[in-house]
Order: structure tokens, then sequence, then C-alpha cells
């Protein structure tokens, strides 16, 4: 493998060049910020990936499975951030992490779990430590700042015998947001909101030594983060176009895309067939409802220079169609003939990224590397 003319297609691409950029930027930000930085990784679920981010200054992991704990543990990594709410049924795996050696956190918004997690701890003679999810925007789950459940639940993880580590937030609807001062103002919301809730904990006693924040979005607009210890943030790593979109990147920021191959022409409704459909690129439509819809992606040379005009416009399993307004007047078999590789940017890297069980790095002086990634749970 010595050019991108020897690989097999599709295959995901990792520009390393825009990829070290978009690390160091984030680690500037958030020393200039003075809070530790936690990445979440399951946006590469990438070894070579995460070492670069702890080689610009990352302190410790975000997981959002047991599997990439138990994969990253494996590969040296041991402060790890388990940053979905815990059920019993995986008790047993998280307990095993821990005897090894693994410094697991869990996270929990409710008392049933946290009992049932201290329970689970005693009978095995094991003392967990789980954080309290707070909810700071209505996205998803968590407990509010205000509400009567966060005492609650804190009391379930300290009597029931887990140590109580601290608390943590997302504001996942800052992907929704497009302009400086929305993401801005929710930075500030996730950050009073998770700053608040650990107030109200240690006011009645209990211990938070974390208070933990974070999306890419906020993380990139934050103006203080007065109160918090530490930001988490995953697809900033490779960025795409639904952060294009949202404003905290470019286009030229991304620093993933699939390398696909023309296969065949439509030429009456000026189509180009390419052989990445949604099983490479995957079904995630993230720009559709924003304020440019690129499709399944925007298409680009082989070596990553926009085609001004041209998207993927549709995609079966195997096929993607590459639609492409303006142009230079030629047909798109002459344009694009069969055998011709482009590369697709993707609205989602993390779901882009999934459908593949490697990378391709392509390294500033154009040598390739495979980088593997894992998948399951």
């Amino acid at each position: 493998m010595t050019s991108l003319q020897d690989l097999a297609t599709p295959c995901a691409l990792v520009d390393v060049a825009r990829m070290q950029r978009n690390i160091a930027r984030m680690q500037a930000r958030m020393d200039a910020l003075g809070v530790r930085f936690r990445p979440h990784v399951k946006t590469s679920k990438c070894v070579d990936v995460a070492r670069r981010q702890r080689d610009a200054g990352a302190r410790g992991i975000t997981v959002s499975t047991l599997k990439e704990a138990e994969e990253f543990f494996a590969a040296g990594f041991d402060d790890i951030l388990y940053a979905v709410g815990i059920a019993p049924n995986k008790f047993a795996q998280a307990r095993a992490l821990r005897e090894r050696g693994c410094d697991l956190k869990l996270i929990t918004d409710n008392a049933a779990a946290a009992t049932a997690l201290g329970r689970f701890g005693a009978a095995h003679g094991h003392r967990f430590e789980a954080w309290i999810e707070i909810d700071c925007d209505g996205h998803r789950s968590g407990i509010a700042p205000e509400g009567a459940a966060l005492l609650e639940v804190a009391r379930a993880i300290v009597e029931g015998g887990s140590a109580l580590g601290g608390v943590l937030t997302h504001a996942g609807s800052s992907y929704e947001l497009d302009t400086e001062a929305a993401l801005q103002a929710m930075a500030e919301q996730e950050r009073a909101g998770c700053v608040r809730a650990a107030q109200r904990l240690r006011d009645e006693g209990f211990p938070c030594p974390n208070v933990s924040v974070g999306s890419t979005p906020t993380a990139l607009s934050a103006q203080s983060l007065q109160g918090v210890t530490e930001v988490r943030a995953g697809v900033y790593v490779f960025q795409d176009l639904v952060m294009a979109n949202v404003g905290i990147c470019s286009p030229a920021d991304i620093a993933l895309g699939v390398l696909t191959t023309v296969i065949g022409h439509q030429a009456e409704k000026g189509w180009t067939i390419v052989d990445a459909g949604w099983m490479a690129m995957s079904r995630d439509r993230g720009t559709q409802r924003q304020r440019h819809d690129y499709g399944y992606g925007q298409v680009c040379t082989a070596t990553g220079d926009v085609i001004d005009g041209c998207l993927m416009t549709g995609a079966n399993q195997e096929h993607g169609i590459v639609s492409c307004t303006g142009g230079a007047g030629s047909s798109v078999a002459e344009r694009f003939p069969v055998g011709t590789q482009l590369l697709v940017r993707p609205n989602h890297a993390c779901a882009t990224g999934a459908q593949f069980p490697e990378y391709v790095a392509v390294q500033p002086d154009g040598t390739l590397a495979r980088w593997p990634r894992f998948a399951g749970w």
C-alpha cells in the first residue's frame, strides 16, 4: 500500500495534518481556559488517534461503551469515564475492569440504578465510583440542576456504599445552533447548570470533586469555565459537515473522508454512480435541517479538494449517487470516468467512522498507514 490507487474502496481516510490541527486547537483552548481535557474517544474508537490526543495534553478519556473501556485500558489508558447511564446488566463487566486496575467512573441519573450499583458492589466486596448526570438543556437524559432528584440520587449513591465522584453534563442541543452568540450562551448555560448542581450537593454535605461539561460546539465557544474541572468533547478530532454548519469549523478542517470509486453513470439524470453507499457513509442526514444540506456528503477529489457543486445526493446500500450543479459543461462520464477516485466528507464523523474496521491515515508526506478501530459493546 504505497498510494491511494492501491486501496480497495470504499475506505475511510484520515488526513493526519488536519486531525493534528484540530487536536492542537482544542487542547490550546482548554489550556487557556484552565481546565483538564478528557476527550471522548467514541468518535474515532482508535488507539492511534487517542494517543495523539494524550500526547497533546489530554488527561483521561471518555467512552460510550464498556467495549471501548476494555480496548483502551488494554492499550494503556486507565483513567476512563463511561458516560452512558449504567444498568445492572453491565455491573459485572464494570467491576472486572476496575478490579484489573482501571480507574473506571460510572454515571447515573436515577436512584434505582444507584441503589442497585451499591448492592452489587457490597455483594462482591467492591466500591464503585458514580457521577450524577445533569440535564442542562432538555436534550436527553439527566437531572435538572434544581431538581429534587439530585439529592435523592446523591443519597442513594453514598448510602448504598458507592463513592460520589462528581457531576457531568452534555449540551447536545448545541448541535442545533449556528451563531456565535447562541453557542456562547449555550456554553454558559451548560457551565452554570452543572456548577449549580455541584454547589447544591456541597451545600448538603455531599462530596463533589469533579464538575465535567462538554460538547464540541460549547467547548470551542465557552468564554469562561469557572467552577468546571474538566471538559469532554469528541467529534472535534475529525470534525464533520454538521459541525461546519454549526459554525465551529470549516469544511477545510474535516479530517475524515470516505474514498470511493466511480463505477458507472446515469447520463440522462446527470448522475455519477460510486461504490460507497449508506453502508459506507451511514444513513446520517444530520445536515438536512441545517442551513446547508450536504445530502450524504460533500464530494472532493481523492486528495481532498472540494469539487464545487458536487454532493452525494442519494445512497443505496452499496451505491452512492453523485450529482453536480454547474460544472465544466462536459458530460458526467467525461468529467468522472469509470475508475476515478473521489473523496466524500461525512455529515457525522462518528457515524461514518463506525462503518469501517480501520482508517487509512494519510501522513503529511503522503505516506499511508493503517490504524485499526473497533466496534461493539
